[in-house]
């Protein structure tokens, strides 16, 4: 017997709470085996393409190309044991709702063939928020629509969505009908249809009652569409004038120019940098070191084979620096008011591309030489440029390096990638009258900044972590004791 499971959009890290859907990969009446993609959606960080842990045939879809899904919205229904001939059958219109047979058989299971189906149809695709051998998450009730209870059912065995066996009329006025709230308008002691913690700040910081907005997803899910909605139609609405004499003007009346929302990427970077200015109390080191070695180290690697970036020779000074300090490679938990080193360097590194700053992640780092750093680097930073990056290789950074030398500028102090401890800045490298061996000559100088939080350590073990990697800049060799 098959059984229609739901799939929802996962939680796709960082801290993401919603997703663009950019285009589906399967139709209703597909065929679908575990673990293969079925929607492509764009977060606030990079286009990722879902995979679906249940196999089966696709009943139904949620939501059209161009729509704003939440974190654990559905995506879509799967007919878990179904033949492949099923998929010839009327398996719906592609609006949400799968074929009757379908939604018959779903709604005859039991819990026990509920778990003969979860035991058989395991994904081996991990996202966050779901995967192997994870139990899936119940999800509450949402609320009451027209006297009759929905909810956005758990990952066990469901019924197709809102196909019930029988037909539902909604329940006559009668005199001993109690009198209902007007539609769209929910009782004040009933649950509000809300995911995403984005949809209730929006509507906190506007006053909007949530009770008082009709969702439009599934279920009447509210989605961040219906509050904007609600606040416009808010700002519209004419305030009845108590005397002739000109209203007052409003702060936000007065204030003229293009407003540009801060949502996307844009939004996900300044609520990070703002959690970080908020949080860490850091503090700025600078050095001037002489580059002229290491850039002859470099010419001289490269004549011998593969070429090797000057960002994965930076990279790998790193890594050697946080082994004789590991101090730095760590994280503050605030909660429990400890300091967490961490036993791995996941070395981040700032990329500037079309939309805007992200920062991939090199897994391992410490484990790399310079000419895996390299390879990596360069996988990554074509990925960052073309949007593809997997939400895994943009988070779970211990450490950042920022090289902001390819702009052309000197120095900076760096906001710290929270809730890591610590970032190195590099500027550009440029001829400089340098005293070299007791002569003036002219040298490749560069300044290396190093921003770093003062919870974890003092001056002092920051001060020795610059001096450290200045040493390795301007004497290459320093790194063979390491390797």
């Amino acid at each position: 017997m098959a059984e229609v499971r739901e799939f929802a959009l996962p939680d796709l890290g960082e801290g993401l709470t919603e997703a663009e859907i950019v285009r589906w990969l399967v139709s209703v009446g597909d065929v679908v085996a575990v673990d293969q993609p079925v929607v492509e959606v764009e977060t606030a960080k990079a286009m990722v393409e879902v995979p679906c842990p249940y196999g089966g045939v696709v009943t139904a879809r949620f939501g059209e190309e161009g729509a704003e899904v939440p974190v654990g919205a559905p995506l879509v229904t799967v007919a878990v044991g179904a033949s492949a001939a099923t998929a010839g059958e009327p398996a719906g219109d592609g609006s949400g709702a799968p074929a009757a047979g379908l939604a018959a058989s779903a709604s005859g299971s039991g819990a026990g063939s509920g778990e003969t189906a979860g035991a058989s149809e395991k994904s081996g695709n991990v996202l966050v928020g779901y995967g192997t051998g994870a139990p899936a998450a119940r999800r509450r009730r949402v609320r009451p629509v027209n006297g009759v209870h929905a909810s956005i059912p758990a990952a066990a065995p469901v019924s197709a969505p809102a196909m019930p066996t029988a037909p539902v009329a909604p329940a006559p006025a009668g005199p001993a009908a109690e009198p209902s709230a007007p539609e769209g308008i929910r009782s004040a002691d009933g649950p509000v249809p809300v995911i995403s913690p984005l949809v209730r700040r929006l509507a906190r910081e506007h006053g909007i009652d949530l009770r008082q907005v009709a969702g439009s997803g599934p279920r009447g899910l509210i989605l961040r569409a219906d509050v904007e909605r609600a606040v416009a139609a808010a700002q519209a609405a004419p305030v009845p004038a108590a005397a002739p004499a000109p209203a007052p003007v409003t702060a936000g009346a007065a204030v003229h120019g293009e407003r540009i929302p801060l949502r996307g990427l844009r939004g996900t970077v300044a609520d990070k940098l703002s959690t970080s200015r908020r949080e860490i109390p850091d503090a700025t080191c600078w050095v001037d070191a002489d580059a002229t070695e290491l850039l002859a180290a470099r010419r001289a690697m490269n004549a011998a084979g593969p070429k090797i970036s000057l960002l994965a020779l930076l990279a790998r000074i790193c890594t050697a620096a946080l082994a004789r300090f590991p101090e730095l490679n760590a994280t503050v938990d605030t909660a429990a008011r400890e300091i967490v080193r961490l036993p791995g360097v996941h070395l981040g590194f700032a990329a500037q591309t079309d939309r805007g700053l992200v920062v991939p992640v090199v897994r391992d780092a410490h484990t790399r030489n310079a000419a895996e750093l390299t390879e990596e680097i360069a996988r990554l930073t074509e990925s960052a440029r073309e949007g593809r990056l997997k939400p895994a290789e943009l988070t779970g950074g211990t450490f950042t390096l920022n090289n902001y030398g390819v702009f052309g500028v000197d120095g900076s102090t760096p906001i710290i990638n929270h809730p890591e401890a610590a970032m190195l800045g590099v500027g550009r490298i440029t001829p400089k009258p340098w005293v070299h061996e007791g002569e003036l000559a002219v040298r490749q100088v560069v300044q290396l900044s190093f921003t770093f939080d003062h919870r974890v350590c003092d001056g002092g073990t920051a001060g020795g972590f610059l001096r450290y990697v200045a040493d390795c800049v301007e004497h290459p060799a320093v790194l063979l004791r390491s390797l």
